[in-house]
């Protein structure tokens, strides 16, 4: 989605072309922030059960989803984040960085399963609710050996579906550090690395436990997804160079999303029933056979070519430096609508750790919302864009705290 676009953490053959093209210090990129945020507001529409919108989001259309968006631009933003202190200070203190923002997320994810947790357990207990929220998100061994499941909890054995994405980044941050160590060496040595890791991934060698009762892994195998981390990661650090900008590509690009989509999308195989009967059973065939290519949880190959698809056709699409991204001249009501537009979503992704947070509390509350007052048209409509507003609002809120706005000189 980005150019190579910061100077490296440690020195490679890729640096000249990344000083080229290199921000100015202290500039955000707004391109990372703005698919950042969208990535946001696709997760809290996918978490909020029962929502209609969830239908139309990218997942329903391709191999990918916003999963990979939110990986992919945490290893971008973790090259900008990291790589500073790796490159002018020591690898040592490079180490140090990361591993304090691992104790961050680590807690981060501990709250939010207390959180959630306890929010379904006061639900079931008002029996009010004819619905389980507690069997909803498969917490009943949880309630039923809490002792038990407490530990599996702080030492990560204990992962529920819902909760594993901020584990799965957990784990890939922590591996950052050995993969500068071997970049340091040389960048092929990363490189090798980072592509033996995922296979052994994709061989069912390298998985994490996510229940002490049974054989099931985590759901976000991190040793597979830290393919699209660290790719990310190396395109932001002038590891990889930037793709050229050729008709070529894109043609190719759009080529693979549009043959690939009848075995990754309900909604083509539908529509090709009605227009196409003989092409919809074919990819109705396919579609089993092919699950090793396309599953989730090791992070497939289909995954990774259909995201690098779309990834390249959004990075053309928003122009050099996010050009295209700026509202149109003038003061008129486009101008305007535009402009506040993105400065939200542009807010949302700059906060995205806190609003992800936020976002899959909030959709559990969402979602009880609408078991209460029903779910049609009018109901989804408002319920989502109070959702969308209060990541937004929140947004806001968490950057006014992180200004420190109590050390600024009184005016």
């Amino acid at each position: 989605m980005t150019d190579a676009t910061a100077v490296p953490p440690v020195r490679t053959s890729a640096a000249p072309r990344a000083a080229e093209t290199a921000p100015r210090a202290g500039v955000r990129d707004p391109r990372l922030d703005f698919f950042r945020g969208l990535a946001m507001f696709i997760i809290l529409i996918a978490h909020t059960p029962g929502n209609w919108v969830t239908g139309w989001i990218p997942a329903r259309f391709g191999f990918s989803d916003a999963t990979e968006i939110f990986v992919f631009c945490s290893g971008m933003a973790s090259a900008l984040a990291f790589g500073k202190v790796f490159r002018e200070r020591s690898w040592f203190l490079g180490a140090a960085r990361v591993a304090f923002r691992c104790w961050q997320v680590y807690w981060a994810h501990i709250g939010l399963f207390l959180a959630v947790a306890a929010l379904v357990a006061g639900l079931n207990a008002t029996g009010t609710f004819e619905r389980d929220y507690v069997g909803q998100l498969n917490l009943v061994p949880f309630f039923e050996d809490t002792g038990q499941n407490l530990i599996g909890l702080l030492t990560l054995t204990y992962v529920p579906n819902y909760f594993d994405i901020l584990p799965m980044y957990l784990v890939i941050l922590a591996m950052m550090p050995i993969l500068v160590a071997l970049v340091g060496v040389h960048k092929w040595l990363g490189a090798a690395a980072v592509i033996v890791v995922w296979l052994l991934a994709q061989l069912q060698i390298l998985a994490l436990p996510a229940e002490p009762w049974s054989d099931r892994e985590w759901f976000f195998n991190p040793f597979g997804w830290q393919l699209v981390f660290f790719t990310g990661f190396a395109l932001m650090a002038g590891w990889l160079p930037a793709p050229p900008k050729t008709n070529g590509l894109i043609w190719l690009s759009i080529a693979f999303l549009v043959l690939t989509s009848p075995l990754s999308s309900p909604r083509v195989v539908e529509l090709l029933s009605v227009t196409w009967p003989a092409a919809a059973e074919w990819s109705m065939d396919v579609y089993p056979d092919i699950y090793v290519l396309r599953q989730k949880t090791d992070f497939a190959i289909l995954r990774y070519l259909h995201f690098l698809a779309l990834a390249y056709l959004a990075w053309v699409a928003v122009g050099d430096r996010g050009a295209r991204l700026k509202p149109p001249a003038g003061d008129g009501p486009v101008a305007r609508t535009w402009r506040a537009g993105l400065a939200a979503i542009l807010k949302v992704g700059q906060q995205s750790l806190a609003i992800f947070i936020t976002s899959m509390f909030l959709a559990r509350v969402l979602g009880l919302v609408l078991d209460v007052i029903g779910r049609n048209a009018l109901t989804m409509l408002i319920v989502n864009c109070c959702g969308a507003a209060f990541l937004v609002a929140m947004a806001y809120m968490v950057g006014w705290f992180k200004s420190q706005p109590w050390r600024q000189p009184r005016t």
